[in-house]
């Protein structure tokens, strides 16, 4: 029994390698020196659930645009918050706005992959986009529970991963790239999930004042 529970203390002890990436273009400040206004788009979601072939391909896009857009909700109120209390050179497109312009132009959550950045760029009105996608075993959105003992021994306990891009609009360029396992101790719904991970960048988000 002894031996059992250290080899499981070994197990949930030992940190999971390459967890999170991040890169920064060298190019930044120079493809950014003009750049006054970025959109956030949602999110592009692959769901791995356990179970999912109870679901109907139309059930399954509902939950995947859900989550899609439960975190470009969440980076607006992260930007929001730290924009008010820190400040960054860029504003931030009111992401009801975002999503008015984009369903007038026939752009949706499920042909939003087709488009390029200097197009969304364009259409939007904005000088640079924050886009991305995340693969998912859990319903982030509605709130995720403490995994079981068996879900921590099999490796099973992680979320997903998530990658969140900065594309410029002009260039259509990837100027920052930041990606993260989302694991149990990242938060237990999509606000603080986000809000954790942004903290944890290795690096500052590049438009910090």
């Amino acid at each position: 029994m002894k031996k059992a529970l250290f080899l499981l203390f070994v197990i949930c002890s030992v940190p999971v390698l390459a967890q999170k990436t991040i890169y920064e273009s060298q190019k930044f400040d120079e493809l950014t020196k003009d750049h006054k206004t970025l959109a956030i788009l949602p999110f592009l979601a692959t769901l791995e659930l356990e179970h999912m072939e109870s679901l109907s391909k139309e059930e399954l896009e509902k939950l995947e645009a859900k989550e899609g857009y439960a975190v470009q909700n969440a980076l607006e109120s992260y930007f929001s918050k730290k924009k008010s209390r820190k400040g960054f050179r860029v504003n931030f497109q009111n992401i009801k706005n975002t999503n008015a312009i984009l369903n007038k132009n026939n752009i949706s959550i499920n042909n939003l992959d087709i488009h390029t950045s200097e197009e969304l760029s364009e259409i939007l009105g904005v000088d640079g986009i924050i886009s991305g996608n995340l693969t998912l075993r859990k319903l982030i959105s509605k709130g995720v529970e403490s995994p079981s003992l068996f879900d921590i021994i099999s490796g099973k306990s992680d979320y997903g991963r998530i990658a969140i891009k900065l594309s410029d609009g002009k260039t259509g360029k990837l100027l920052w790239k930041f990606e993260k396992t989302i694991t149990r101790k990242s938060g237990k719904n999509t606000q603080d999930i986000i809000e954790s991970i942004m903290k944890k960048a290795s690096r500052k988000f590049p438009y910090d004042k």
